[in-house]
């Protein structure tokens, strides 16, 4: 292809939800409760901690970032969907494609390295507590903020550029949104360099945050352990336990659907493990990190008793 675009298709059928009309408005239904909760759910959390002064801290700095994502990533994708799952004409255009294509990986790999920056915050508050507001500096927050959405969306303009470069031979994808194994399966021509390309950017993404998360816990993990008490224990475990709920779900969903060097073989079960990660881990996020954390309910009770009793 000597780098040149031999594209033809202008517009792709996006076809993921086509083979079951029977089920398509109980999946309409399902997903925009879901997508609701979502983006209620994590929005809340925004602006909860945003107003109440005792979670300016880095762990929920990090926490409302997260919530940030999960309300864009889920934007992204769902709203599409639930217009394949009403309409009967489920195309989208090509520049359409991409663009939902960039914003989802770009979005995807920030989350990954995000939660690397989380556990990073976890393992100075557990095992470096007396340095903890000298290490977490407001400056070493920010870059920890931002350089996930810098690296994350650089790779995805990778995985775009190298894509959008193949000759497609059909304009049905067999998914629900852009995604690269979709695109992958639609190219005319021997993908396998491409292919390559996206597993070694995703394998890259998917690791190298890995490695930074199992090296903070393998310290917290020490650190724990030499507490005396057992109420210690549990006392120091249970600050990052949230975090690691959402990691395993995550990152389980991310390994099984992408690091797999022939992926285009495994569509079904892909669109079925995008279902999860795209749509359900969004809305889980807001439960995880808040249904068990004392923090945020007692910043929600200090907001509604402020509202009620102004006085």
């Amino acid at each position: 292809m000597a780098g040149e675009n031999l594209t033809t298709v202008s517009s792709f059928t996006l076809s993921g939800f086509a083979n079951h009309p029977e089920l398509q408005v109980g999946l309409f239904l399902i997903f925009l409760f879901i997508y609701l909760f979502t983006v209620l759910g994590n929005l809340g959390l925004v602006i909860l901690i945003q107003i109440d002064s005792q979670l300016h801290t880095p762990m929920y700095f990090f926490l409302s970032n997260l919530a940030f994502i999960d309300i864009s990533y889920s934007s992204t994708i769902t709203p599409k969907a639930l217009e394949e799952l009403q309409l009967e004409q489920k195309d989208i255009s090509f520049v359409e494609c991409f663009v939902q294509m960039y914003f989802f990986v770009g979005l995807a790999c920030s989350e990954c390295f995000l939660l690397g920056s989380m556990a990073y915050d976890r393992y100075v508050a557990i095992c470096n507590p007396l340095l903890y507001s000298v290490v977490m500096s407001p400056k070493v927050c920010i870059w920890l903020g931002v350089m996930p959405y810098v690296v994350g969306f650089n790779n995805s303009l990778i995985t775009v550029c190298v894509i959008s470069n193949l000759a497609f031979c059909t304009s049905t994808i067999d998914h629900f949104f852009c995604d690269t194994t979709a695109l992958l399966a639609l190219s005319c021509h021997d993908s396998f360099n491409t292919e390559m390309v996206i597993f070694l950017l995703a394998g890259f993404t998917i690791f190298s945050s890995l490695i930074i998360i199992i090296i903070s816990y393998m310290a917290i993990i020490s650190a724990i352990l030499k507490i005396r008490s057992t109420e210690g224990q549990l006392k120091a475990f249970s600050t990052c336990a949230s975090h690691l709920v959402g990691v395993t779900i995550f990152y389980g969903s991310l390994i099984f659907t992408y690091l797999q060097p022939d992926n285009t073989s495994f569509l079904a079960e892909a669109k079925i493990s995008s279902v999860f990660y795209t749509i359900v881990i969004p809305m889980l996020n807001p439960l995880i990190y808040s249904l068990r954390n004392k923090d945020v309910k007692n910043a929600l009770m200090r907001v509604l008793h402020r509202k009620m009793f102004p006085q």
